[in-house]
């Protein structure tokens, strides 16, 4: 089973943004969950999301505490203990950031600067659907077609041509390699 937290702020779309990764996997005939961590939560507060994936039914139902992976939408909150919290030494990070912001761990760390390209297509700083990409990339635990396939079931006409482009391109953009 592989576990899956991403860490962003209310009203990024940490909570979306796990629910198209498990149904992504669910389009490759994966069995998925995909939950929040909610509290007293506002927008533009620290909140958490989880995933997970397998080939084998689910049956826990508690919070991710040791993630596979660890998603941070928004580079601000990279110093908060919670984000490094429970990682093992495997746990593969991915950060929306052009570069290193002086956060410096043994993992495998990948940077990419979802905000900008998020700016350029939505003319918003909304970095989701994007970090999606770059995950199906670096990972292959999901294919884009699938991540692409998940938005069809979730988002609405007008949403869905735009965020489609957003993902692909973060994909397409993605370099696999460490920073």
């Amino acid at each position: 089973m592989i576990e899956v937290r991403i860490h962003g702020r209310g009203g990024q779309g940490a909570v979306t943004a796990v629910t198209l990764l498990a149904k992504a996997a669910g389009v490759e005939d994966k069995f998925s969950q995909a939950f929040p961590a909610f509290g007293p939560e506002r927008r533009g507060a620290p909140v958490r999301a989880f995933c997970r994936i397998s080939d084998k039914k689910i049956h826990t139902r508690e919070q991710v505490y040791n993630p596979d992976y660890v998603i941070v939408l928004d580079p601000s909150l990279l110093f908060l203990s919670e984000i490094v919290e429970g990682m093992k030494p495997s746990t593969v990070v991915i950060i929306n950031s052009s570069k290193n912001e002086g956060f410096e761990l043994d993992n495998e760390v990948h940077y990419f600067d979802a905000t900008s390209l998020a700016l350029d297509l939505l003319k918003r700083d909304i970095v989701n659907t994007a970090m999606l990409g770059v995950f199906s990339k670096v990972t292959s635990l999901v294919k884009l077609e699938s991540v692409l396939k998940a938005l069809e079931e979730v988002f609405p006409p007008k949403l869905l041509e735009p965020n489609k482009e957003l993902v692909s391109k973060a994909f397409e953009n993605t370099e696999v390699k460490n920073e």
